[in-house]
C-alpha cells in the first residue's frame, strides 16, 4: 500500500439496497464502485465486497503473487470516535499472533478515511454456512468447539511486554467465524469489539503491580457490548471485562450452530441436551448458558481442558432427530432473484415489561442495531421466538404465518413458499424451530408475520410532508398468477380484516384506499401489502398471488386503484394486509422444554438396533 496514496472516500451508512430510495441506492452503488476502483489502482484484483457491519466495511482482493488479503474501511459517516474504533481494532490485531486469527499487515489513515489491511480468512462465515445446511452435526460442531477452545487459551495468555495481558475479543458469534468447508478450519474475525481483558477468570484484576492497578480504571468497565444475540449477561450488563466474556460468546455461538438458530435466546425452550449431541458436551453448553452464575463459573472452567479429549470422540452422523416439516413448504425448483424481508406484528402481547431504562444506558453504538426495539421487555422464549421467525426472511422465500395461541392449543395457518429446492432441508428445520418456540410460550394471542420480496418495493418521494406523494404513470403492484379453483368460504379465510386493527401498526389509510382492499379481500388470493410512510418517503411493498385467473381482470383493476389513490394518503406509520390462500390450520400442544436427546454412547450398536 505504501507505493500508493489512496484518497478520501468512504461508504455511507449501510441498509437493504433494494429499500433504499433510488437517490440513496445510487449514492451507494457509486460509492462501492469508487472503493473497488480505488483499490485496484493499487494493484489488487478480483475485488469484492466481503463483509459489512455497525462500524465499516470489508472488501478483498488479490495482490501478486495470488495472495489474497482484506482491506476494512470505516464510515466516515459515523462520530469521529466511533470511526477511530477502526485503529483500535488495527492495534487489538496486531497484538495477537495466531493461526485462527487473520494476520494484521498494515493501518493507514488517509484524511478522514480509516483503512485496516490483513490477511483474507479463507471460506466462508459460519452463519451463512449454518443458514445453508441447518444444523450442524455433532462431530463439525465439536471440531469447531475446540478450535474456540484453542483460540480462548491463547487469549487469556496473552502477554504484553513480558506482562500478562489477556485479550476478550468480545463479539464472537457464527457471523465472526470465517469456515474453510475443505479443511475444516476456521479463523476469528472482527476484532473491532476487542480489549485487554480487566480481570482474569477468576475475577481478580489484571495487573502485576501497585502502579499499575493504581493507574487503571477499575471502576467502569471498557468492555464494547457485542451482538446482544450472543454475548452474555455479564458483559450485557456492563461488567469489568473478563475471558468469560469470550466463553460466553463460544457458548451462544456453539447453542447456535447446533440449533440452527441465530441467538441464545432459546435455549432454554430447546435446549442443548435436546439436540442429539453426545451428553457431557451438550450438558457443558446447557451450563454455560444457564441463567445461575456459578453455573456458567463453574462449566467455564470445565470447557478449555474437556475440548482436548471430546475432540477424539468418534462420531458417525446419525439420523437422530425427527426432520419432518411440522408445516406445509411449497418448494420450487426454480430460482428467483429475491431479497426477503419479513414484516411482523401484533407482537406487543409478546412483552412483559420495558428494559429500555436498564439496558439503554450503555452507550455504545452497536446497541440499537443489535437489540431490536420489537425484542425490548419480551422474555428470552419471546426473543427466541420472534428471532426464529427473522432467521425464515434470510432464505429466498415469500408468504406469511399467523399464530394464535389459546388456552387449548397453538393453532398456525402459513403459506410459506420456498423458490431454491437446494435449501429445502435448512429451512424446513428453520420453520420447525418456530413451532417449538411457539409451542413454549403460554400467553393467549396473535402474532402475524408477512414475507415479501424488496426487489417488488415501490419507491415514492415529496418534496414536504403536507404534499402528497405521486406515483409514476407506469406504477404497477406486481403479482403472480396461480389457476387453483377458489370458493367464497377459502376467499374469506385469514386476512387482516377478521382481525380488526392491528394494536401495534400506527397508519391510518384513507377510507377509499380502505373500500378497494376490502373489494380485494373477496377475491382468492394470498399475499400482503405493507404502506410504510415516512415525512418525505413512502414505500410500498408487496408480495400477491392470484388464485382464481377467472378474477384476474378485477384483480388488477384494483390493484391499479390502489395506486391511483396513493395520493389520498395523509398519516405517517406503517400498516399492513395479509391474507393467507386457504384454511389449514395445524394445530399445537404447549411444550415448555423439548425432551432430552443424547448422542448415543455407542453409535454401531444404535444403528445395529
Amino acid at each position: 500500500m505504501g507505493k500508493h496514496q489512496l484518497h478520501n472516500f468512504y461508504i455511507p451508512e449501510q441498509q437493504s439496497i433494494y429499500l433504499l430510495n433510488a437517490n440513496d441506492a445510487k449514492k451507494l452503488k457509486d460509492w462501492i464502485a469508487l472503493c473497488i476502483g480505488k483499490l485496484e489502482e493499487l494493484g489488487y484484483r478480483n475485488i469484492q465486497l466481503v463483509g459489512q457491519g455497525a462500524y465499516g466495511f470489508t472488501f478483498a482482493g488479490i495482490a501478486e503473487p495470488d495472495e489474497e488479503y482484506a482491506f476494512k474501511f470505516s464510515r466516515i459517516t459515523l462520530p469521529l470516535h466511533i470511526r477511530e474504533r477502526l485503529a483500535d481494532e488495527a492495534y487489538m490485531l496486531a497484538q495477537i499472533d495466531h493461526p485462527r486469527v487473520p494476520a494484521y499487515i498494515t493501518y493507514q489513515r488517509i484524511k478522514k478515511q480509516g483503512i485496516l489491511m490483513m490477511s483474507r480468512a479463507k471460506g466462508v462465515d459460519l452463519e451463512q454456512y449454518s443458514l445453508r445446511q441447518g444444523s450442524l452435526p455433532p462431530r463439525q460442531l465439536i471440531d469447531i468447539a475446540a478450535q474456540l477452545a484453542d483460540i480462548l487459551q491463547a487469549l487469556r495468555h496473552h502477554q504484553k511486554l513480558g506482562q500478562p495481558a489477556a485479550v476478550v475479543h468480545g463479539d464472537i458469534k457464527p457471523s465472526n467465524i470465517v469456515f474453510d468447508a475443505d479443511t475444516g478450519h476456521i479463523k476469528l474475525v472482527d476484532w473491532g469489539s476487542s480489549v485487554f481483558a480487566q480481570t482474569d477468570s477468576k475475577g481478580q484484576f489484571i495487573a502485576t503491580n501497585v502502579m499499575q492497578l493504581m493507574a487503571a480504571d477499575l471502576q467502569h468497565s471498557n468492555a464494547r457490548l457485542g451482538d446482544i444475540y450472543f454475548i452474555g449477561p455479564e458483559q450485557r450488563d456492563g461488567a469489568l471485562s473478563s475471558p468469560r466474556f469470550d466463553e460466553q460468546g463460544v457458548a451462544a455461538t456453539l447453542y447456535a450452530l447446533a440449533s440452527g438458530q441465530s441467538c441464545r435466546f432459546g435455549c432454554g425452550v430447546i435446549p442443548a441436551s435436546s439436540l442429539g449431541l453426545p451428553r457431557e458436551f451438550a450438558l457443558l453448553l446447557d451450563g454455560l448458558l444457564s441463567p445461575d452464575a456459578e453455573t456458567r463459573r463453574l462449566a467455564g472452567d470445565y470447557l478449555i481442558p474437556t475440548m482436548a479429549r471430546l475432540k477424539r470422540l468418534v462420531l458417525p452422523e446419525l439420523p437422530l432427530l425427527d426432520t419432518r416439516p411440522r408445516l406445509p413448504v411449497w418448494i420450487s425448483p426454480q430460482l428467483h432473484a429475491m431479497d426477503t424481508v419479513v414484516y411482523s406484528s401484533r407482537t406487543s402481547f409478546l412483552r412483559e415489561h420495558s428494559e429500555r431504562a436498564s439496558l439503554y444506558d450503555i452507550n455504545d453504538a452497536q446497541l440499537e442495531r443489535y437489540y431490536k426495539n420489537y425484542l425490548t421487555g419480551m422474555g428470552d422464549g419471546e426473543k427466541a421466538f420472534v428471532a426464529a421467525v427473522s432467521r425464515l426472511g434470510r432464505y429466498p422465500v415469500v408468504g406469511g404465518l399467523v399464530v394464535h395461541w389459546q388456552a387449548d392449543g397453538i393453532f398456525i395457518d402459513s403459506s410459506l413458499n420456498l423458490y431454491d429446492d437446494s435449501l429445502e432441508s435448512a429451512f424446513v428445520q428453520a420453520v420447525n424451530t418456530v413451532v417449538k418456540l411457539a409451542q413454549a410460550i403460554g400467553k393467549v394471542g396473535l402474532f402475524k408475520a408477512c414475507l415479501f420480496n424488496a426487489r417488488n418495493t415501490i419507491h415514492l418521494s415529496r418534496s414536504g410532508s403536507l404534499d402528497p406523494f405521486y406515483p409514476l404513470a407506469n406504477t404497477e403492484i406486481p403479482y403472480r398468477l396461480a389457476d387453483i379453483p377458489s370458493s367464497h368460504e377459502a376467499s374469506r379465510q385469514h386476512s387482516y380484516f377478521e382481525d380488526g386493527r392491528d394494536p401495534d401498526e400506527q397508519l391510518t389509510l384513507p377510507p377509499s384506499i380502505m373500500a378497494v382492499l376490502a373489494r380485494l379481500n373477496d377475491i382468492h388470493h394470498t399475499g400482503c401489502i405493507i404502506f410504510e410512510v415516512t415525512p418525505r418517503h413512502m414505500k410500498l411493498h408487496s408480495y400477491y398471488r392470484l388464485l382464481d385467473a377467472s378474477a384476474e381482470q378485477d384483480f388488477a383493476a384494483l390493484l391499479r386503484q390502489i395506486v391511483s389513490l396513493i395520493p389520498e394518503i395523509t398519516d405517517q406509520g406503517v400498516g399492513g394486509f395479509m391474507k393467507l390462500p386457504h384454511k389449514n390450520t395445524r394445530v399445537f400442544e404447549h411444550v415448555a422444554r423439548q425432551p432430552d436427546c443424547f448422542y448415543p454412547a455407542n453409535p454401531k450398536a444404535w444403528v445395529k438396533s
